[in-house]
């Protein structure tokens, strides 16, 4: 694998005129900032659609499959004739995102042009699009119609739909077809500007969603269609009960039995949409912790094993070598690292963690890094590189990193000294939140964990980067060999079937 640099930013975090980063202009301006800066690899946040209920958390959502309707872009729809200028919002001062204001007033756009579409008749694009995400569309489309009308609780939704029910299905489609027209022409502009994008895959799904509603046998859900088991983490040094998320886990015995092939098309549907991906919890792809419904935590827990080796077999069979990135940190126990060496799988590494301690086999310590690694600054769970040096390190963690790099670490020069180490390192891939490249504090921290409230608001100022900031990326890139000819692309050898996977 080439040596190579990408920036995490979500698409909410962009600098759009409508209360929320979506496809539109900002998108395609930041895209050619990092071809500007020589970044040629672009990770965002699951795409999928958001909830209130859930604080409009992209890593629970009501689709494995669908995008977001609040990153859709208005003003690209009024370029295309879906709206006129006259159904387009006021522009509003770029601040952290507005959710609700947002999921209010786009909604209402939508509508209208929704409703222009109906009296102008469905197009053969429409048509063919609908047929050829018809294996998740239908039933998606279908969900959201049914809990517009009902409410979210599936198991008490009537067998057949009204009309109502039905011109929403075709509204929920219609949507999905622009963000999907959207989203195709901004990978294509990124593709040109020599940039892969690079999704993230949630492991689990909220009980409230299209999947579980459609696929109910998949799921370990009851004779009542509720879950018998829910899906968290055991207790650890951070949490005396564990971590419980309250989503439901999978049959793998049922999955198994169908050749995994729920499995097999959202891994499909992601390689549409990205080029390469992180896989979430990717431990709970090997062995994942269960707790009984209803149970106030997740102490009472117990590990259930995975048929990893016979799933990740016919994943190779299927798409060859995965161009995935396994979130492996937390407890990782040896038959996870044993899947990931089997399948040639790129694990994850966090610089802030290798100076947590002094202990020499830290795998996060920069000398002990692999190379075949995704080495991030912070991820978006943390604190920033600022924020964490400020808030959160000892003065000894303080002490380790400065004696580390020779030299005294203030907290205006440490986001751009790590950011430099994680450049020079062996890591083949090196991820950098964009507030690390701007050096910014936990005032732009994307996600406390464990909390509710004001989580995935941050957004870009306008005018927070430009030539400057792309000028000086692109000279530590090219020193650290990470800004190598566009034409070069992303290989890995499947060491099932020996097939190459190319990322183009």
């Amino acid at each position: 694998m080439a040596r190579s640099c990408g920036i995490l930013l979500h698409i909410t975090s962009l600098d759009s005129p409508h209360g929320i980063g979506d496809l539109g202009d900002a998108a395609y301006r930041f895209a050619d900032f990092l071809a500007e800066a020589g970044i040629n690899v672009w990770q965002v946040l699951p795409p999928n659609p958001v909830t209130a209920a859930h604080s409009f958390s992209p890593y629970r959502s009501n689709s494995a499959f669908a995008l977001n309707p609040m990153l859709i872009s208005l003003d690209r729809m009024a370029k295309d004739g879906l709206l006129d200028a006259a159904d387009l919002p006021e522009p509003l001062p770029v601040g952290d995102a507005e959710f609700e204001r947002v999921s209010e007033m786009k909604p209402r756009a939508l509508d209208r042009a929704f409703e222009r579409f109906r009296h102008e008749g469905r197009s053969p694009a429409f048509e063919q699009y609908c047929r050829d995400q018809s294996g998740w569309l239908d039933s998606y489309a279908s969900f959201m119609a049914f809990a517009s009308r009902y409410g979210p609780e599936w198991p008490n939704w009537p067998a057949t739909a009204d009309e109502a029910v039905k011109i929403r299905v075709e509204r929920e489609k219609f949507v999905q077809f622009v963000l999907d027209r959207q989203w195709t022409d901004l990978r294509s502009h990124c593709h040109r500007r020599g940039i892969r994008l690079m999704g993230d895959i949630p492991i689990y799904l909220d009980y409230h969603s299209a999947d579980v509603w459609a696929h109910p046998d998949i799921f370990k859900l009851g004779s009542d269609h509720r879950p018998t088991f829910v899906s968290g983490v055991p207790p650890d040094a951070f949490s005396a009960t564990g971590q419980l998320w309250s989503m439901p886990v999978y049959d793998w015995d049922a999955l198994r039995r169908q050749g995994y092939g729920w499995w097999h098309a959202r891994f499909a549907r992601s390689f549409e949409l990205f080029d390469m991906a992180r896989v979430d919890h990717f431990r709970g792809l090997v062995a994942y912790w269960q707790v009984e419904a209803g149970r106030p935590t997740a102490e009472s827990g117990t590990w259930v094993d995975v048929p990893a080796r016979d799933f990740f077999t016919s994943l190779a069979r299927r798409f060859g070598a995965l161009p995935i990135v396994a979130e492996d940190l937390g407890l990782i126990t040896p038959d996870v690292r044993e899947v990931m060496s089997e399948f040639g799988l790129a694990g994850t590494k966090v610089l802030i963690f290798g100076f947590c301690d002094d202990c020499e086999s830290n795998p996060h310590k920069p000398h002990n890094l692999p190379r075949g690694c995704a080495l991030y600054t912070g991820t978006h769970d943390m604190n920033t590189v600022r924020g964490w040096f400020e808030r959160e390190a000892n003065t000894l963690e303080r002490a380790r990193f400065a004696r580390y790099l020779g030299h005294e670490v203030t907290l205006d020069n440490v986001a751009g000294e790590m950011v430099r180490l994680a450049l020079a390192s062996v890591a083949d891939l090196v991820i950098l939140p964009m507030q690390d490249v701007l050096g910014l504090g936990s005032e732009a921290r994307m996600n406390l964990p464990g909390t509710a409230e004001s989580n995935w608001r941050w957004r870009l100022r306008a005018g927070s980067f430009g030539p400057d900031i792309a000028s000086r990326l692109r000279t530590m890139l090219r020193d650290y060999g990470r800004s190598g000819p566009e034409e070069e692309r992303l290989t890995r050898l499947c060491p099932v079937c020996e097939r190459v996977w190319t990322i183009r």
